[in-house]
């Protein structure tokens, strides 16, 4: 098993199949059906209908209600900008399959990875487990999304003639770089580089440059959070971040994905939208509250109302990944708790707690039952390419890619 799995991802050149040393990438396919592809996609677009209309809403709220959803005040200032027609070109929503269909537990806007593996490598393994690929023809989509959103940013910043468009990310990292080489070579853009975060040169009320001296019109930051760049600084202190962020916000470069994707980053917008449905608020209409009771778990800014009633319930900052500083808790008590506390800084939302649903999966030691965790993605405001994470409970780094396919018209 071991043998075939690696003789079949070392013919998939650059692709992180191990990550720390362990295996990443299952020799393996989850079987599904046309149904529950459909459903995924109708799900993707519902949820994200929601999200759209309450951007819409928070880029006119007070700088105190955005301090309240947990946005970093040094951000506070460049969230209302809105240079492109749609909110984020690449987003992904996380989906929990449930006795009561499926439930999103958060949105990734504005740095989602887990993209080469399902708009490429599904397709891969599906031909070799002789399976139909649901995500066919994404990676052409995805190529003209990112085509799409270049030219509308470069309209936004009033740039005349063919940008000069940077794909950036930490070099050091495999699956950041690897990532944004992936999204360069699919974009197809004429004259776009590779440019690592540590070569770009900025040069404040100017622009951001190569290390050539070139000005750069467009700089794809895909994999960099908004709230790390905006922490940035320079060894002599230079706050390269915010100075960054304010050539943006005067059109002097243009940045993607758009500080729209981060208005919707923070998980404290999901509690927003609960509690507006809640109180059957009229913002939403009719058929937008049954999306957001269908698909939305119960989500505060306080734990009272789960320890009032005694269930069990997810505590998660707005801001944070891969499980990082999520804590599974009841009646006030925590109940799991990860080692690592990164994000222990932001403001904390409280979730219902809802059961991964498990499956059995193979690996290179044997096999072994997993929770499963849906990504699926939203490409320029429409559902795209999804797929399964299998692990812990807590979906966190160590967790493996399991590849999906559908059964072949003759089976």
């Amino acid at each position: 098993m071991e043998a075939k799995r690696d003789l079949f991802y070392r013919a998939i050149p650059t692709f992180w199949d191990r990550l720390y040393g362990m295996e990443y990438a299952l020799y393996d396919c989850l079987t599904l059906d046309e149904d529950e592809a459909a459903a995924i996609n109708q799900a993707t677009q519902d949820v994200y209908s929601i999200y759209k209309k309450m951007n819409e809403m928070i880029r006119r709220a007070s700088d105190e209600t955005l301090l309240d959803l947990g946005f970093p005040s040094k951000a506070v200032s460049f969230l209302r900008m809105n240079f492109l027609p749609y909110e984020t070109v690449i987003g992904r929503f996380d989906f929990v399959k449930t006795n009561e269909g499926l439930k999103m537990i958060e949105f990734n806007s504005d740095t989602p990875t887990f993209i080469r593996e399902l708009f490429e490598v599904n397709g891969l393994v599906c031909v070799e487990f002789d399976r139909v690929d649901p995500n066919a023809s994404k990676e052409y989509e995805l190529g003209k999304a990112i085509r799409n959103s270049v030219y509308h940013c470069a309209q936004g910043i009033l740039l005349a003639g063919h940008p000069y468009v940077v794909f950036t990310a930490h070099e050091e990292d495999i699956e950041d770089r690897e990532t944004l080489l992936y999204l360069m070579k699919v974009s197809r853009i004429k004259g776009a580089a590779f440019v690592p975060l540590n070569e770009l040169q900025l040069v404040a009320g100017e622009g951001v440059f190569d290390c050539a001296g070139n000005k750069i019109d467009i700089l794809y930051r895909h994999t960099y959070p908004l709230e790390a760049l905006l922490e940035d600084v320079a060894d002599d202190e230079f706050p390269i971040g915010i100075e960054f962020m304010k050539l943006v916000s005067e059109g002097k470069v243009g940045m993607l994905n758009p500080a729209s994707a981060f208005l919707m980053q923070s998980k404290a917008v999901m509690a927003a939208i609960w509690g507006m449905h809640e109180h059957d608020h009229a913002f939403f209409t009719k058929q937008e509250h049954d999306i957001i009771g269908r698909h939305f778990l119960p989500t505060y800014l306080d734990e009272e109302p789960f320890i009032e009633n005694g269930d069990r319930y997810v505590s998660k900052p707005a801001f944070g990944r891969e499980g990082d500083t999520v804590l599974v808790k009841q009646n006030g008590q925590t109940l799991f708790s990860p080692k690592e506390q990164t994000y222990d800084q932001y403001v904390k939302v409280f979730q219902k707690y809802v059961d991964l649903p498990v499956t059995t999966i193979h690996t290179e030691k044997g096999t072994t039952d997993a929770h499963l965790l849906i990504g699926s993605f939203i490409v320029n405001e429409k559902p795209s390419a999804f797929g399964f994470r299998a692990g812990a409970q807590i979906t966190n780094n160590l967790s493996y890619f399991l590849p999906c396919g559908m059964k072949g018209a003759s089976e």
